[in-house]
């Protein structure tokens, strides 16, 4: 009986060592991608020209994509061990699906559009509702299954720019689309910045309505709160930041090369840089095994602080071109 019972333990020891090395592995964050040369491979392979909007078209397939794809695939709504069991990488991907969806939604409504008349396009119509399902729905519809509809939209569309006798599948490079897209990434950063900066604890005054005097709000708010973000929380928070800053890093790459004639008309080439360089320092590697968060100039890191720093400086930079894009 004794013998039995070791075999059991030492049966579900070895399943333990198991579920723990998938962890390990599948928790690996993806590689950086060259955007502009893997365009090219993808207008090679499909017999494509690489006209404006390509790339970023290609980049928002490749990064949706790699949720999908990417060891142990996606794993958000995973309901059995050992993803279930997991946070820092379903934390990872929900960060980049918002830049995904944001994305999405600007190449629906502004990208692909002439003016605001326009007629939206129809396989764009379709692709930005496929990203919007709840990153955990496993059930039918599955969100593995209507992110990989809305890529295959998306695929569809980026082969009708590429068509020459296509007259009605357009690509818009212009400042007020680009300008547009970077509004909706300064919120994202700037409510990252937010919950990041908290992992110590804040008193934060009450700055809702400053700048107008004649301002309202549906109901009351105190002058000062505590704002704290919880420490069961903090490192969901840093990993959803890397996501985040990971797939706008690319897209930025991306609008870099579509976009290029706007921005050196605007003199804001520059400017564009010096943000992706800001977010390329939020990728580097996070030797420690878990997320720390000490306290000011104490002699433990905070792992979210030094996070947080990027990522406003890089929303910071984000404010200065959107007004660069603005100027006549």
């Amino acid at each position: 009986m004794s013998q039995h019972k070791g075999k059991i333990v030492s049966a579900l020891f070895i399943i333990l060592i198991i579920f723990y090395a998938l962890s390990v592995y599948w928790s690996v964050e993806p590689d950086r991608m060259d955007v502009v040369e893997k365009a090219k491979q993808h207008a090679q392979q499909r017999g494509e020209k690489l006209v404006t909007g390509y790339v970023t078209t290609s980049t928002l397939i490749d990064v949706a994509s790699t949720l999908l794809n990417k060891p142990g695939g996606y794993l958000s709504n995973d309901m059995m061990p050992p993803s279930v069991l997991m946070d820092n990488m379903p934390a990872w991907e929900y960060g980049a699906l918002e830049m995904t969806r944001d994305l999405a939604l600007s190449m629906r409504k502004d990208f692909s559009r002439s003016q605001s008349q326009s007629t939206e396009h129809e396989a764009l119509k379709k692709a930005q509702p496929q990203f919007n399902i709840s990153a955990e729905a496993w059930a039918w519809p599955s969100a593995e299954g209507e992110y990989q509809k809305g890529i295959d939209f998306l695929i569809t569309y980026r082969s009708q720019i590429a068509n020459q006798n296509d007259r009605e599948s357009q690509f818009y490079a212009r400042a007020d689309n680009l300008r547009g897209w970077l509004k909706e990434a300064e919120k994202r950063l700037g409510s990252l910045s937010q919950r990041l900066s908290a992992s110590v604890g804040q008193e934060r005054l009450n700055t809702d309505l400053a700048g107008d005097s004649a301002a309202h709000q549906a109901t009351y708010a105190p002058l000062q709160s505590q704002i704290k973000t919880s420490w069961w929380e903090i490192d969901d928070v840093f990993y959803e930041s890397r996501g985040a800053t990971w797939a706008l890093l690319h897209f930025l790459q991306a609008v870099e090369y579509d976009f290029a004639d706007v921005l050196e008309k605007k003199n804001a080439r520059v400017s564009l840089q010096q943000i992706i360089r800001e977010l390329e320092a939020t990728q580097e590697t996070v030797w420690s095994p878990i997320i720390l968060n000490g306290n000011g100039f104490g002699f433990v890191a905070n792992h979210s602080l030094v996070m947080a720093n990027y990522i406003s400086r890089a929303n910071a930079a984000l404010i200065e071109l959107s007004e660069l894009l603005a100027q006549g």
